[in-house]
């Protein structure tokens, strides 16, 4: 992949998918090439924390909305410490930002950080195919780096997959860090990361959490140095299949009884931990418009998603597991996807969308303080037979 100088407006670019489909346009970002899976993010706000969730490490994004980057980017919104996506595909790019609080236009920072990208692409007509198809392996080329026609469907083709992809390690912390309670402190949570979003433990912090955050590889023993009141296991990139050490984490965990919660990748893990099987999805779920219900409240909300893979679990069935009974506790409203998953003789859960909703809907934000009343009536229990 290599980086150009700004105005790449004019430079030829080309987008081919793996079964040979193929769009032209023009350069938007940084010019060269790059490669991934192609997605399709439904969102019409919030382009700059999609770019910067780690949870698009190996991605080529295509947004569905045909204007972006009209907000520009600012230094206050980033999710974490880059651009995670592979690729960047968009219709109608803005030619100028228009915000008050933009410090650059969004083609800058793509051509700062090096991600190539592609513009004037018939975006409708490319997020048909892979809902028809589904997601596939992508190349982006342009400038120089456009290879003769014959061969680019070669090297899109000779890409790995997504499946069977462990991706955690390459987008976790190198060290641990805190993030400090907000006020007063009253709980200790470990959190593993696997490709955590920074609001997320800022959304813990506001309710008096001392964030704890561990990389991928942390050890049972190093994930209760801490003394933790809860476990939380982050969002994250890859197949859920191979990721065998953070199963095993949670597996500690539900044996000490100790309160558990996991979004997205880390409602994955809790499934796999339970005994449930993962699968890939056609085309995935992505974007901040995903209906949800919760089945212990029948209430419906509206989520924020990003996940090609899911839970293998019946949804209408209290299972028999190795840590007790369990239930598919929300269900995505549009294929019936699981969306979450409850222990109802242990204080865990998950869920399989982002709670933190950054950028999008509020809808689940009661999903922390579920997990404040877990460790709140661990605390108790504790406290009594003391």
């Amino acid at each position: 992949m290599t980086t150009s100088a700004r105005g790449t407006a004019r430079v030829p670019a080309v987008l081919v998918l793996e079964d040979g489909r193929t769009f032209r346009g023009r350069a938007y970002g940084a010019v060269g090439e790059t490669f991934g899976e192609a997605v399709f993010s439904t969102g019409m706000t919030g382009y700059q924390e999609t770019l910067t969730d780690p949870s698009y490490h190996r991605q080529v994004v295509v947004m569905t909305a045909p204007h972006v980057g009209n907000t520009g980017v600012n230094d206050e919104d980033a999710e974490s410490r880059r651009i995670w996506v592979a690729g960047y595909v968009v219709r109608d790019p803005a030619r100028v930002p228009s915000s008050w609080r933009a410090t650059r236009s969004l083609d800058e920072e793509l051509t700062a950080q090096g991600v190539v990208g592609i513009r004037g692409v018939d975006t409708r007509a490319l997020t048909r195919h892979l809902r028809e198809r589904g997601a596939m392996r992508v190349g982006i080329f342009s400038g120089d780096a456009l290879p003769p026609e014959g061969d680019m469907l070669e090297l899109v083709r000779q890409t790995p997959e997504m499946t069977g992809a462990d991706l955690s390690a390459q987008v976790t912390a190198e060290e641990p860090y805190v993030v400090p309670a907000v006020g007063e402190k009253r709980y200790t949570v470990a959190a593993v990361d696997l490709g955590i979003k920074g609001m997320t433990p800022q959304r813990m912090a506001e309710r008096g959490i001392e964030v704890r955050v561990l990389p991928a590889s942390v050890t049972v023993e190093e994930m209760y140095a801490c003394g933790p009141d809860g476990v939380f296991l982050s969002n994250g990139p890859g197949d859920p299949a191979t990721a065998d050490h953070q199963v095993a984490l949670v597996r500690a965990a539900l044996e000490r009884g100790t309160p558990l919660f996991g979004i997205c990748y880390g409602n994955q893990i809790l499934g796999r931990a339970l005994g449930f099987g993962t699968y890939k999805l056609k085309y995935g779920h992505r974007g901040i418009n995903q209906p949800v219900q919760d089945r212990t409240t029948g209430k419906v909300e509206i989520t924020a998603q990003n996940h090609g893979f899911a839970v293998d679990a019946p949804l209408d069935t209290v299972l028999d597991t190795p840590y007790g009974r369990a239930e598919v506790s929300h269900v995505g409203l549009n294929d019936s996807v699981v969306e979450g998953l409850r222990l109802l003789d242990r204080p865990a859960f998950s869920v399989q969308y982002h709670p933190e909703a950054a950028a999008g809907p509020h809808d689940a934000a009661y999903l922390f303080d579920r997990f404040v009343k877990l460790m709140a009536a661990q605390q108790e229990q504790g406290a009594q037979r003391a």
